[in-house]
């Protein structure tokens, strides 16, 4: 499980400006939004290094790299969270939250789920 918090890489009178990903291709960005209460993810990706950065809100964040034990973190606004490939991940939002997420690999637009492989005992169980 890798989170990192970004720090800005230039502020000034202006504003700030904070570099989220450096020196890989994307293939797509997308915003996601999470209800208090609710459960994404719960999946792998064979292929795909997925990117989420938390725009606003509080998350529950699970991980699990095969073979080890589940990784869980609290994750807030400008936290970036990287799920390489092979690696489990679900968010349970403990707030309302605003997520960019993005990735290097085939999961992208349309192939969503070409390379979403959904886990058969979740990381965090949905609430009915």
């Amino acid at each position: 499980m890798n989170v990192a918090r970004k720090s800005p890489a230039h502020t000034d009178p202006r504003g700030v400006i904070t570099d989220l990903h450096v020196g890989e291709p994307v293939n797509a960005l997308t915003t996601v939004t999470c209800n208090k209460g609710a459960v994404r993810g719960n999946h792998f990706h064979k292929l795909t290094t997925q990117y989420t950065y938390v725009l606003r809100g509080k998350l529950r964040y699970a991980g699990q790299t095969p073979g080890q034990p589940v990784e869980e973190r609290t994750i807030t606004a400008g936290d970036l969270v990287t799920s390489l490939p092979l690696e489990s991940h679900a968010f349970e939002a403990l707030e309302d939250s605003e997520l960019l997420a993005f990735c290097h690999g085939p999961r992208a637009g349309m192939d969503y789920e070409k390379d979403t492989y959904r886990l058969e005992c979740p990381l965090i169980p949905k609430t009915p």
